[in-house]
């Protein structure tokens, strides 16, 4: 088979390149957060609302799947929940 596996091939390789980028971000903020301060976590909270709403705004406008959606979702709910607890965020 010619291009088109070659396409497929390609496309295989950067959604693994993606996940173990996002899984390296993820890794990284986690480790930002259970360093925030206490007493600043309620500021950070606010904002990172703010810029949530912002991100699902164009993600709704955007042509991403409602898996991608949905993903977002989950995500900032783990991470605001962890923001708000101060401990580790579940997987």
């Amino acid at each position: 088979m010619g291009p088109p596996m070659k396409n497929l091939q390609q496309a295989t390789e950067k959604i693994c390149e993606l996940k173990g980028n996002l899984v390296a971000l993820d890794a990284l903020v986690s480790a930002l957060l259970s360093q925030w301060p206490a007493e600043s976590r309620g500021e950070l909270l606010r904002v990172f609302t703010i810029n949530i709403e912002v991100a699902r705004t164009v993600l709704l406008n955007a042509p991403v799947s409602d898996l991608t959606v949905a993903a977002f979702e989950h995500d900032t709910g783990r991470m605001s929940a962890f923001i708000r607890s101060g401990s580790a965020p579940p997987a």
